[in-house]
């Protein structure tokens, strides 16, 4: 049920964003990914000059990018050193307080799931990755609403030609390691995308409003949804 609770949330935030955000400004990420591991480092920033970065974490209100917990640069922000307390929703803020639209970033101890940070057209291929901090040979499993969707030894797997159906929940991992966060994978057939976010962002927001490469070869396999 709850998992039920938490994709009926996505779908509802997504369609909101697609319906009201739909010219907003948007945030770059480099690498573009919306999952680290500890101590990698992220460039972020905005398509327009003037504007900054903000974010909002489980241990702080917003701030932005000045206010200690970034590297700032005029409208883009570095944070060289991340850890798990870097977890939270960014997004570009005009100087008169208008906000773009925003991207959840979560940074985990052990594995990643490496998935398009921006939304996917529908017929386009989507490359899937799994990496860890751990020194592993294992084969990586890969997850969709919960359930196995293929185990590649190469830690790479691709979806061909990606349909609606393609939406949803995505994970991965290492037996023995340990397994990704989740991270919701949009498909539109719009020439205006939905937005893309894991699902700890809408876990988080709700929770936050209480206050509360290493690179892998990489070889795909066709997946058809």
């Amino acid at each position: 049920m709850e998992g039920r609770r938490v994709l009926q949330l996505l779908c509802l935030t997504f369609a909101l964003i697609s319906t009201t955000l739909p010219s907003l400004q948007g945030l770059t990420v480099s690498p573009s990914r919306s999952q680290f591991l500890k101590t990698d480092s992220v460039s972020l920033s905005c398509e327009e000059d003037g504007w900054t970065i903000w974010r909002k974490t489980s241990r702080e209100q917003r701030s932005s990018c000045e206010d200690g917990w970034g590297e700032p640069a005029g409208s883009s922000c570095r944070i060289s050193y991340m850890v798990t307390r870097d977890s939270g929703v960014y997004w570009c803020e005009s100087r008169e307080g208008a906000a773009g639209s925003s991207i959840n970033i979560t940074v985990a101890d052990t594995v990643v799931l490496q998935s398009p940070v921006l939304p996917v057209m529908e017929g386009q291929d989507v490359t899937l990755g799994c990496r860890t901090s751990a020194p592993s040979t294992l084969s990586a499993e890969f997850f969709k609403d919960g359930v196995s969707i293929g185990t590649e030894s190469t830690g790479h797997m691709t979806l061909r030609h990606v349909s609606r159906s393609a939406e949803g929940l995505y994970r991965c991992s290492f037996r023995g390691v340990g397994e990704s966060p989740p991270s919701w994978i949009s498909v539109s057939g719009d020439s205006v995308p939905v937005s893309m976010a894991t699902a700890g962002e809408v876990q988080a927001s709700r929770g936050l409003d209480e206050d509360s490469d290493d690179a892998m070869a990489a070889v795909s396999t066709e997946h058809h949804f």
